[in-house]
């Protein structure tokens, strides 16, 4: 099948890879003639492991090509994705749909035939509906179908999870489309992956309440870390006994600074808009958001009293900026709160990340940047551990202590254990929800 991509950012250019390798004749649409250049040439913009490899495979194989003619992708295309950003509307959490309605009017204008039209982006309960009157309306004649089918990708195992989906959700009208989308999604149906079929409105709320539902699942837990604090209990020891009940899960009960990325902050806020605009307050989507907050200004408070009071003059090793391991993301990550405080009050700070550097030279202006913890660690006041990359999984403590002015260590994924790094050195050592 010929399929066209618009939008060749995370989501657009992870599911155009892997629809190429499905085997479908793909063409990633986006109107950044630089990075299509980079694109055609092998480069890959975003870190996604395993995603050059898969692109470079489809794009020999003559499956996979890259553009900035929209109207070329689309001619002859039996279905065509939009896959672009949907921001968040500054002042009034609104996801910003501009991009996917201009999508959605070039799409119109270029269209010469039957096709269908896939809303991968995320998108408010009614979006689809709007995109289909802005399609009506720019090209009444036009016979086509509108889908949705939002993306569940997690970065840092995003073609993984494309290639072995928990579920697949396809929100359609008309059985003809549905036919179309059988035959897109057909290597997984025929390895039996769920494919819900629903309408358009139940498609575009699932995406919101299962991203809400896990953010607040993080939240709960980091609520419990501050408890757990100030109560004598350990995080650790409470989220394994929660986890094992069959009805809760382990996952997502992980204690850290609060969550970040290109979704939950986003999804979260777009969703307590949408409760507002029926008129159905959504009361603990709210109480999320908030806490979520609080829960990064606790981490500063926690550096603050671990860093004798003040950051003034200090000199502060951070391990890690990105909002997870293994991406190069820093939306809304919790290093953007926390490093400006340790800037803002006076302190030297020295970062590493494996991935996150190329954002984070201009994120975070005036740290500098260490090629390895080791480094970073030399002569430092605090060492601070805010995202639980691999490399930072089985580090020397001792040598990290003994190569410290003072050997502190602020540990908020809690990767290591207080006794182990007391025992390597460290004079203070302050987890997240540990005794």
């Amino acid at each position: 099948m010929k399929i066209a991509m618009i939008g060749a950012g995370y989501v657009g250019l992870v599911s155009g890879v892997c629809f190429s390798d499905f085997g479908h004749e793909v063409v990633c649409v986006d109107n950044n003639p630089d990075k299509i250049d980079r694109l055609a040439r092998g480069e890959v913009p975003i870190y996604e492991p395993g995603l050059d490899v898969l692109l470079a495979r489809n794009v020999e194989a003559g499956r996979l090509s890259f553009t900035d003619d929209l109207l070329a992708a689309v001619r002859g295309a039996e279905a065509v994705f939009i896959a672009v950003g949907t921001p968040t509307r500054r002042g009034d959490g609104h996801a910003d749909l501009s991009y996917v309605m201009a999508a959605a009017e070039a799409i119109a204008k270029a269209a010469d035939g039957y096709l269908v039209v896939i809303t991968k982006s995320t998108v408010p309960v009614g979006a689809n509906r709007q995109v289909k009157e802005v399609i009506a309306g720019t090209n009444p004649g036009l016979e086509f179908d509108v889908v949705s089918n939002p993306e569940f990708l997690r970065e840092g195992a995003a073609i993984d999870d494309f290639m072995k989906p928990d579920r697949v959700i396809v929100g359609v009208e008309t059985e003809r489309a549905a036919a179309v989308m059988a035959e897109i999604y057909r290597p997984l149906y025929l390895r039996d992956f769920p494919i819900i079929t629903t309408d358009l409105e139940s498609a575009e709320m699932i995406k919101y309440a299962a991203n809400a539902f896990l953010a607040t699942k993080i939240t709960f837990i980091n609520e419990i870390a501050a408890l757990c604090e100030r109560a004598g209990a350990d995080v650790k020891q409470v989220a394994k006994g929660m986890g094992l009940d069959g009805r809760i899960g382990n996952k997502f009960l992980h204690a850290g600074p609060g969550y970040g990325g290109s979704c939950f902050p986003k999804d979260t806020r777009a969703l307590a808009r949408i409760g507002q605009e029926h008129a159905m307050p959504l009361s603990i989507v709210e109480a999320v958001i908030r806490a979520n907050e609080e829960t990064k200004r606790r981490m500063i408070d926690k550096l603050q009293t671990l860093a004798d009071g003040t950051f003034r003059d200090k000199i502060v090793a951070v391990l890690g900026v990105t909002f997870k391991p293994n991406t190069d993301d820093m939306r809304d990550a919790p290093a953007l709160t926390i490093v400006p405080a340790l800037v803002g009050g006076g302190a030297h700070v020295r970062v590493v990340d494996p991935q996150g550097r190329r954002e984070g030279q201009t994120l975070l202006p005036n740290v500098e940047w260490a090629e390895d913890p080791y480094l970073a660690a030399e002569g430092a006041d605090l060492l601070v551990i805010l995202t639980e990359w691999n490399e930072f999984r089985a580090l020397d403590l001792r040598e990290l202590a003994s190569r410290m002015a003072v050997p502190r260590m602020a540990d908020l994924r809690n990767i290591y254990h207080p006794a182990q790094a007391r025992d390597a050195g460290f004079t203070a050592y302050e987890g997240v929800g540990r005794i």
